[in-house]
């Protein structure tokens, strides 16, 4: 199987944005997309476990700098995901996916452009993008 880039995903996407051509419908749709996201990784917890979340307050040394902090924050996640739940999360983004590249289609945005742009101004800022 191929691999898209994103011209071609979004030209897919735009094709087929049929019932869904109201950037009203569009933003509940990603909204409600990414809820499952969510929910999916809400499971993985609690239905299946094969994820376990073990939180506590990120201890950080006082003379720590900003761009330091990745090295003594964690995820809070242990173990792995299984398959399954892999392909659950895996096709829960893909839909989330698909409404953020109708979202560009509707805007007559690119959606190769947004994440270029996005990927300089992470680059460009470094960890101070992210606050």
């Amino acid at each position: 199987m191929k691999q898209a880039d994103c011209a071609e995903f979004q030209k897919t996407v735009s094709e087929f944005l049929v019932q869904n051509r109201s950037i009203l419908d569009v933003m509940t749709k990603l909204q409600d997309a990414a809820t499952r996201v969510n929910r999916a990784l809400a499971k993985t917890v609690t239905a299946c476990g094969c994820l376990r979340v073990e939180a506590s307050k990120q201890e950080l040394p006082e003379d720590v700098t900003f761009s330091h902090v990745a090295e003594y924050v964690q995820s809070h996640l242990q173990g792995e995901l299984c398959p399954n739940c892999a392909d659950v999360i895996e096709t829960e983004l893909g839909n989330a996916m698909f409404y953020l590249a109708a979202t560009c289609c509707l805007l007559n945005l690119d959606l190769k452009n947004v994440l270029e742009r996005e990927n300089d101004r992470i680059n460009t800022l470094g960890v101070y993008s992210l606050t």
